[in-house]
């Protein structure tokens, strides 16, 4: 075989060779696809939660001073706003009044059976009992006299709205002036250390779930990781079959897809530890990975970890 014809054979075995590394690097990235969004403990549809306090008043009134502002961090016990007192301290000073004249009657009373005892003989047994009566008439009088002038005082000091718990204030749009109505929220407070992360999975991937796998979460505004644990798996979602019409009856949708989608159940993942930069906010989103079952640590795919970055 002359020099010449070398190349020439040459050419087939690269573009075989080529061929053939092409299809191994295709199969390796469907592999790696296939692990990624069908195998994989994974998901991209993470949500920031926290405990939410809806502060409304017991009592209501115009509002003479609001303490915080919005998104300030507040204490527990650190006064949010305060609601005019002159009503309630008239409150008080009426029902003031009202136990001094219960207190007063009830004197009076004792002293009337006082005269009365000892004189069966010269005076009716009936007016002995209805004296004895009496007494205990105004000594229930008595009680329901102080225990109005207690709700008075609690009305007051429930003028004046402090934190429940340590946390921020959030959407605050309560002015002075305004009238703060009992019963009606008008604070939001989000509680401190109360946030997790809700991570909505495929039905299909809870059988690999379970309470106390390792979980990582990469919220898409920042690039470090929060440490996590699977806390609980959702029991249930909302069933739009199981809607009733004006007669009660169950609305069936008429058709059923051929392709059947996977429903997303709510997992909750308690956060063990969060970079020192990293700001949680109710709302934020960003994508969960968590252990396969047995394993203590998130495996670390390349292109699972890509898909956390990017996708």
């Amino acid at each position: 075989m002359s020099k010449a014809n070398v190349p020439s054979l040459l050419k087939p075995a690269a573009k075989a060779m080529l061929t053939l590394l092409i299809v191994i690097a295709a199969a390796i990235l469907v592999s790696e696809l296939w692990r990624a969004y069908v195998v994989a403990l994974w998901t991209r549809d993470g949500r920031v939660s926290a405990q939410v306090v809806r502060i409304a008043p017991e009592v209501s009134g115009t509002v003479v001073d609001v303490a915080v502002t919005d998104d300030q961090q507040v204490k527990r016990g650190d006064v949010l706003y305060r609601i005019d007192p002159a009503r309630f301290q008239l409150a008080i000073a009426q029902a003031e009044a009202e136990l001094a004249g219960a207190s007063a009657t009830l004197q009076q009373k004792i002293e009337d059976a006082k005269r009365r005892r000892g004189m069966d003989d010269l005076v009716p047994g009936e007016d002995i009992q209805r004296a004895n009566r009496a007494v205990a008439i105004a000594r229930a009088e008595q009680r329901r006299a102080q225990v109005a002038l207690d709700a008075a005082r609690l009305d007051l000091d429930r003028t004046v709205l402090r934190a429940p718990s340590d946390g921020y204030v959030t959407h605050v749009r309560l002015n002075q002036g305004d009238y703060a109505v009992a019963g009606q929220q008008n604070i939001a407070l989000l509680k401190a250390n109360s946030f997790w992360i809700t991570g909505y999975f495929e039905e299909t991937k809870l059988r690999g779930i379970r309470p106390g796998a390792a979980a990582q979460i990469r919220l898409m505004g920042f690039d470090d990781l929060i440490q996590g644990h699977v806390a609980s798996i959702g029991r249930g979602i909302t069933d739009p079959n199981q809607q009733a019409d004006a007669q009660g009856l169950p609305h069936v949708e008429p058709s059923f897809s051929w392709v059947r989608l996977a429903q997303r159940i709510p997992v909750r993942i308690e956060i063990d530890q969060v970079p020192a930069h990293v700001v949680l906010a109710v709302g934020m989103t960003g994508s969960i990975e968590i252990s396969q079952q047995g394993n203590d640590a998130v495996p670390k795919g390349r292109l699972i970890t890509l898909l956390h970055r990017w996708m």
